[in-house]
């Protein structure tokens, strides 16, 4: 490992590292603008000079120069200052004066940076050159006069996300950052291009002259519109969330989140259910809280009860309706409520087993039934990471574009049992191969799923590279809970329930519960509050304190941001107060009592992070039937209640997935 001397202290660095690395490593700032951690060297931007010796007695670039023993690194010389201040001087030639209007104004890296390296006064009267602006969809906004080319979006449009899509036409002043055609960009990744870029050059549209970053209380919580758990921020101020943003976790989804994480936020805003409702006479009528339990409490259900929840829906919810149940005399519990079935006696073998961060270490992979593009895009960028690495990625499915090269293999899911030989040859080579079973395989295919574990040599030391990939952020928490019928949710429409409660489920068959008292605890007037019998008003997962497993069995827990509208509450305290009209008091009158009973029913949910889950096989059928016609993802955007009801979701569904043209008007 090099010895170098930053600013007369020696520090060890690692192999291969930069100059610019060697610097932060002793604990010194440079500035940077083009440079970043996640993505390829550009060094285009000359921000981040140093002096170093032995060298030409001129300051170089610290984040091309790669560090060697024996070097000096100077960071704070007369002539770094100097360069530094003429490169800032030439950056903000061109730059509009645009900080009082520019949404970036108070979280702006060239703002940040002209204070601390710039020479606080221009030497510049000619005319500013201009660049009109370019359109690159329903998420970002661009003002592109304020780009200084640094090339960030380009790189992660081309390096991460994969969809390239971002260029730069033209050269030297005539240098211009556009979108392929100024379409929309395709990618469901595109919103961190605005985090990445250093100046206001492209900004968020939704969220685009709402508010200042000072003036809005932040909150960590978890996303649940996928089954990732990628870490967030909310930005919100009153009773509103006006943002989303990503929080850096290197074992979940680093510092990126997909467009639906970002932007489905206004959705939280629009169709919510405010008040409890009572159906009569065939019509939902507006009612008081105490008029809807009694209505609920009358039911003759004998004991016939049953609980269905939803995608979004938090531990706490499921677990304090699996208590109401249990004490009424019931025992259906059902998450999966589009119809999916399959053994969920060992939940290591219905988990994401290699984790997400293994998944960029695989060097063969298998998809089965798979769209992980739609269904888990923070995972696709590190099947990206692990292709770059040498890994070989084949596909059983429609073929759909997943951003690198996957050979499709077919759609019938009997070739589980007669996999092709160049299928055995590279998982025979391979020491760290990975199996991706989707939920458009799960149901037909995954005794012969489970059966590749021996043959393909799936599990080593140190590495289980068989995985299920779940899309529903409830989904590995209601598993734990006990969520799970053996033969899904046919079993509880076979048991015909007097009285069922619907947690936020939205995609059930209504139909198949004709003669079932339905009560719908939600937060959107969507699907199943227009089926319901009685509908009490829930809380978003922005609302309430909640407890979240993803995919791999991370155990997470998120924060409340904003209070419910209107007469809504927290799900959990709507069961417990429901139980007490029932004549079925539960246990628990906080959320610390609730979360220590439900960790005495649940041990895995005792404690945050991946829980420990013992690997087992169920002894199922290795044969597999039937012809993948789908994935279980029709439309990225439009996969929940918060997202039907997000105007911007509503945009990139029909621009994106749909192909439909908006006229931009001129500004």
């Amino acid at each position: 490992m090099p010895l170098v001397k930053v600013d007369g202290v020696e520090v060890e660095v690692p192999a291969g590292a930069t100059v610019l690395q060697a610097c932060e490593i002793a604990g010194k700032e440079i500035p940077r603008f083009c440079y970043h951690e996640r993505l390829s060297i550009a060094g285009n931007c000359r921000m981040c000079l140093v002096e170093v010796k032995p060298g030409p007695p001129k300051p170089q670039a610290s984040c091309a120069l790669p560090a060697a023993d024996k070097q000096e690194i100077f960071t704070n010389t007369p002539m770094v200052k100097n360069a530094r201040e003429g490169v800032m001087e030439f950056l903000l030639i061109n730059h509009p004066l645009d900080c009082p209007i520019c949404d970036q104004g108070g979280e702006c890296d060239l703002q940040d940076q002209s204070l601390a390296y710039g020479r606080g006064h221009s030497r510049y009267d000619e005319n500013k050159r201009a660049v009109t602006e370019k359109y690159m969809g329903p998420i970002v906004k661009t003002v592109m006069t304020r780009c200084i080319q640094c090339t960030r979006c380009i790189r992660f449009a081309e390096e991460v996300a994969g969809v390239e899509e971002i260029g730069a036409i033209g050269r030297g002043e005539d240098m211009q950052i556009t979108s392929y055609l100024e379409g929309a960009v395709t990618s469901e990744l595109s919103g961190n291009v605005v985090d990445l870029c250093p100046v206001g050059a492209l900004t968020s549209k939704p969220y685009a002259f709402e508010a200042r970053p000072w003036e809005l209380k932040k909150t960590l919580t978890i996303d649940v519109m996928d089954a990732v758990g990628t870490n967030i921020r909310l930005d919100s101020r009153g009773r509103q969330v006006l943002r989303a943003l990503p929080v850096i976790n290197e074992d979940v989804n680093e510092e990126w989140a997909s467009d639906k994480t970002r932007h489905a936020v206004d959705g939280l805003v629009r169709r919510r259910l405010d008040k409890p409702y009572v159906r009569k006479d065939g019509k939902l009528v507006p009612a008081s809280w105490d008029e809807a339990f009694v209505k609920i409490a009358a039911v003759d259900f004998e004991g016939s009860v049953a609980a269905i929840h939803g995608d979004l829906v938090d531990c706490e919810t499921m677990f304090a309706a699996k208590a109401l149940v249990q004490a009424c005399g019931g025992s259906l519990l059902e998450g999966r409520q589009t119809g999916m079935d399959y053994d969920t006696s060992s939940l290591a073998a219905v988990n994401f087993n290699t984790t997400i961060a293994g998944t960029e270490n695989a060097d063969v992979i298998l998809l089965v039934g798979s769209n992980v593009r739609w269904e888990a895009p923070l995972v696709n960028t590190r099947i990206r990471k692990a292709i770059k690495k040498g890994a070989k990625v084949f596909a059983i499915g429609p073929e759909t574009e997943l951003t690198y090269k996957v050979e499709w293999l077919g759609d019938d899911l009997a070739l589980l049992g007669s996999l092709p030989e160049a299928v055995t040859e590279a998982f025979g080579k391979a020491a760290r191969p990975m199996v991706i079973v989707g939920g458009g395989a799960l149901k037909g295919g995954q005794g012969a799923s489970l059966a590749l574990v021996e043959t393909l040599g799936l599990i080593k030391d140190g590495w289980n590279g068989y995985n299920v990939l779940h899309f529903s952020a409830a989904r590995n928490g209601g598993l734990m809970l006990g969520y799970a019928q053996t033969g899904g949710i046919a079993d509880v429409v076979a048991a015909k329930p007097k009285l069922a409660f619907f947690l936020g489920a939205d995609e059930v068959d209504f139909a198949a519960f004709a003669d079932t008292f339905k009560v719908y605890i939600g937060h959107h007037g969507d699907k199943g509050a227009a089926a319901a019998d009685v509908v009490l008003p829930g809380a978003s997962y922005a609302e309430k304190s909640g407890t979240y497993v993803n995919l791999e069995g991370r155990v997470q827990r998120g924060e409340r941001a904003v209070f419910p509208p209107g007469d809504a509450r927290e799900d959990w305290t709507i069961l417990r107060a429901l139980s007490g009209v029932m004549g079925k008091t539960l246990p628990f009158d906080t959320l610390e009592e609730l979360r220590a009973d439900m960790a005495l029913d649940q041990p895995l949910l005792a404690e945050l992070g991946l829980a420990k889950l013992e690997w087992a096989l169920p002894k199922l059928d290795a044969k597999a039937e039937g012809v993948l016609n789908g994935y279980p993802i029709k439309d990225f955007y439009l996969t929940n209640a918060i997202c039907r009801a997000s105007p911007t979701m509503q945009r990139c569904s029909s621009e994106i997935v749909h192909g439909q043209d908006y006229a931009e008007a001129a500004e």
